[in-house]
């Protein structure tokens, strides 16, 4: 992962840690020394995941790496998107009933993420597990795709896991929490 700027083990290894805690408890926003949505798809994805991206440069090192199992969106188990217009997360898998951990996680690239409001981010609220009480949390995306991506979680255990990132931060809300866009 050399070739997009992530050290193969340690920085594989923060990512996926910061992603534990961001997925354990929505709202929360984790830091990441690489460029966080990078480092998240390395530490994610191997040769047995379905992968989508649109950024050819991560497309490109994790080929090179033969760790790359390329697919459309729609079918991927990971869909990672620098343009939330790459992927339509109502199309996503959201796994089934019996196999619920069959629905895709979707990292998006995002220019700013915050705990908490921000002036000019769309804003979330977050309950269910690993929230106390209500979170909130604002990301760089439409409310449209937020509105969109609640929906495809709405089915719980089904749905999608979304993650967002920036350079250097990540944040998630795992298909079991609830998410309202405000």
């Amino acid at each position: 992962m050399r070739a997009v700027g992530i050290d193969p083990v340690h920085g594989t290894r923060r990512a996926f840690r910061a992603l534990l805690s961001a997925m354990s408890r929505p709202g929360t926003v984790e830091s990441v020394p690489e460029r966080a949505d990078h480092a998240v798809a390395a530490a994610l994805v191997d040769h047995e995941v379905g992968f989508a991206t649109d950024d050819e440069r991560l497309r490109e090192a994790l080929s090179g790496e033969g760790r790359l199992t390329l697919t459309e969106p729609a079918e991927a188990d990971i869909v990672h998107a620098t343009d939330p217009a790459f992927v339509d997360v109502a199309d996503c898998k959201r796994g089934s009933l019996v196999e619920p951990s069959g629905g895709a996680t979707v990292v998006y690239h995002v220019d700013a993420l915050a705990a908490g409001e921000a002036d000019d981010l769309a804003t979330l609220s977050l309950t269910g597990p690993g929230v106390d009480g209500t979170a909130t949390l604002s990301v760089a995306l439409p409310a449209s795709e937020l509105d969109a991506i609640s929906e495809a979680a709405s089915a719980f255990p089904r749905g999608v896991d979304a993650v967002f990132a920036t350079d250097d931060a990540v944040a998630a809300v795992p298909r079991s929490a609830t998410m309202e866009v405000a």
